[in-house]
């Protein structure tokens, strides 16, 4: 690695460790607790890359990223913040930063992003405005698939393609769709949800395109839509003109086995999933589950409920439930508990006794043992049905164990914080195999070290 990078934090800790990494990289570092430091660093025309906290004690750091961009145009920027929400990820987009990490950051994951910054030369748009934008979206997690999601949100808002959120119930896929349209170019236009009874009639279509203009326009649980409503989006979808509205849709459901039991329209589905952003359920990302939880009591004391908080044994157990209702079950219970608890510590008993009146958790289906092959049979099918008639490309064996190889070794790394020795014994295959495959599959591999 080679260059010259301004870090700027106001966390001792942080600068010196970074200082320590990127030195020992090959890089030459000017590290400051201070942004007006960092803005006369850059006007100096100093640095190859900057690294910066958002929260410093002298301002904003995504504030300063235009001017940063209008001085030096060619200066990537790094941001890292403790702000784990999709906020934060969005406006560093609409900011042009590089990249995005959040704390706690892993420090291999931070130094390949700085290497590749330095790299390259991105090119630097003209930042949008958000001043309409609000910061009470309860889109909140910094576990990877949040960030991943936040990623792929502030990739795609700015585009014309059509985007499908799918996820279970109540986890938040509509406020996914209306974030895609709030902090994009179309935030001042219409943003319309589609039900089906406004397919219905002559003219009901040509009312929604009407409705929405050049907005956005959602297909709300487009699953469930009846096979005549998704002629009529097929066939509006196909006349659109060139001021047509965002096409976004929603599905709780599993839209690829509805296209095997021919309850959806195969034409249908591919005008719709342009990019599919795929919301992962709460049972999935528990370690996000405190921050969201934190998140409710914070808008129910603003709201002017009392101050509340979950004890330790509380928050214990509410990262044990499984939350069947996600994000929306989450928010429900935090509600109830800030009326019913007489105390400003809410502990174990006070939340046993409010998830005991909650309805059933559903047991983990772990007696399909061909689950996992019938989805791979299923997949494999439609992809040679996709061919007409034609055979794959060759090397199609290899190509399949690939794409099943990959997650396994990916999520098995996850589990195993990184660890290849535990993740080799995990996974029942010797260490030096794991690696091959680790090289092979172009798995990118992060220790947990994480910095606060």
């Amino acid at each position: 690695m080679d260059g010259t990078v301004l870090v700027a934090d106001d966390d001792r800790t942080i600068r010196t460790v970074l200082t320590q990494a990127l030195t020992r990289a090959g890089c030459k570092v000017h590290a400051t607790s201070s942004l007006v430091t960092l803005m006369r660093w850059v006007e100096e025309g100093k640095g190859d890359l900057v690294i910066s906290d958002v929260v410093m004690p002298d301002g904003n750091g995504l504030d300063q990223l235009p001017k940063i961009a209008q001085q030096r145009p060619n200066l990537p920027v790094i941001v890292i913040s403790a702000q784990n929400t999709i906020m934060t990820a969005i406006k560093a987009a609409e900011a042009d930063a590089y990249d995005y990490l959040p704390k706690p950051f892993d420090l291999p994951d931070l130094m390949k992003r700085a290497a590749r910054a330095l790299a390259v030369k991105p090119h630097r748009a003209t930042p949008a405005s958000d001043d309409t934008h609000s910061e009470d979206l309860p889109l909140v997690g910094r576990t990877a698939a949040m960030q991943a999601l936040y990623r792929l949100v502030a990739r795609v808002m700015n585009t014309s393609l059509s985007v499908l959120v799918t996820g279970e119930s109540g986890t938040g896929k509509s406020l996914i769709a209306r974030a895609i349209h709030d902090f994009s170019d179309r935030r001042s236009l219409p943003f319309v949800v589609a039900s089906a009874s406004d397919l219905e009639g002559m003219d009901g279509p040509q009312s929604l395109l009407s409705r929405a203009k050049a907005g956005s326009l959602v297909f709300d649980e487009v699953g469930d839509l009846s096979m005549e409503a998704q002629s009529r989006i097929v066939r509006m979808l196909d006349a659109l003109g060139d001021t047509a509205p965002r096409i976004m849709s929603t599905s709780r459901s599993d839209l690829l086995d509805a296209l095997d039991k021919g309850t959806l329209r195969e034409d249908l589905y591919y005008r719709l999933a342009g990019v599919t952003v795929a919301v992962p359920p709460l049972r999935d990302r528990v370690d996000d589950i405190p921050l969201l939880a934190e998140h409710f009591l914070t808008r129910a004391e603003r709201d002017g409920a009392p101050v509340r908080r979950l004890a330790s044994n509380a928050i214990d157990i509410v990262r044990a439930y499984t939350w069947p209702g996600n994000v929306r079950q989450l928010e429900n219970v935090i509600r109830r508990l800030v009326v019913t608890s007489s105390n400003p510590d809410i502990h174990r008993p006070e939340v046993e006794q409010v998830l005991g009146s909650q309805p059933a958790i559903e047991p983990l289906n772990t007696g399909q043992a061909d689950k996992l092959s019938g989805s791979v049979e299923q997949h494999l099918r439609r992809y040679f049905d996709l061919h007409g008639g034609a055979l794959p490309p060759v090397g199609l064996y290899q190509r399949i164990l690939r794409e099943v190889e990959a997650p396994l070794i990916e999520i098995a790394l996850d589990a195993t914080l990184g660890n290849q020795a535990k993740c080799a014994e995990l996974l029942g295959i010797n260490r030096n195999t794991l690696r091959k495959k680790i090289t092979e599959l172009d798995i990118r591999v992060t220790r947990r070290r994480k910095m606060m």
